[in-house]
């Protein structure tokens, strides 16, 4: 079965003023929707097809190498922005709390040092990727990726992702990267965030 554009949980407009209705649509009904079609077209009438993400970046080495990049790049992007849309909220922004909460003031020290920490590696990420809220097997932590790398390539668990391709922000913020990784806290979903860390096996 080929892989499909998952729905919104929101309406374009429910992010605003933090992501606008006009980079939202575009956003997902454009850029999402092209790296969904890119991926099927790549591994279409291959035995990858069907499988899930997860194990189609455990063997990004073994598949064809005429299709690695377009299934890294497509695939990667596909996942990314999944969860990106997944863990924001209209009803955002705020604090975690339970082990999600402990976990963070344990490596942390706060969930203020949290955020200092994904925007500086968000603001520091050359051109375009992500950055990220992690759990590395052992604990939480913060990661960069270039383009649309997903931390599952890496063997880490990704709880949080932030995009800083300009398309996600660059309508509202134009080259104000560290003002749109400030705001983009407002629609956090924590509750979300929480449900991937427990997942993570903690």
């Amino acid at each position: 079965m080929p892989y499909e554009l998952p729905s919104l949980p929101y309406a374009y407009d429910a992010l605003e003023p933090t992501i606008d209705a006009q980079t939202m649509e575009i956003h997902h009904s454009k850029h999402h929707a092209t790296y969904v079609n890119n991926l099927n077209a790549a591994l279409e009438g291959t035995e990858w097809m069907d499988r899930p993400l997860e194990e189609i970046f455990a063997a990004l080495d073994i598949l064809p190498e005429e299709k690695r990049a377009a299934v890294r790049n497509n695939g990667g992007g596909h996942a990314n922005h999944t969860l990106f849309w997944e863990t924001m909220s209209p009803d955002g922004g705020g604090d975690p709390s339970g082990p999600l909460a402990d976990a963070i003031t344990d490596t942390f020290g706060s969930v203020a040092e949290l955020k200092k920490a994904v925007n500086d590696a968000g603001v520091k990420r050359f051109g375009s990727g992500w950055t990220w809220l992690i759990h590395d097997g052992t604990g939480l932590a913060v990661a960069s990726t270039p383009n649309q790398d997903n931390p599952i390539m890496s063997s880490d668990t990704p709880l949080l992702g932030i995009d800083v391709w300009e398309h996600a922000y660059y309508l509202r913020y134009q080259n104000r990267r560290p003002d749109y990784l400030e705001a983009w806290w407002n629609v956090v979903d924590w509750k979300a965030v929480s449900e991937r860390y427990a997942a993570a096996g903690t």
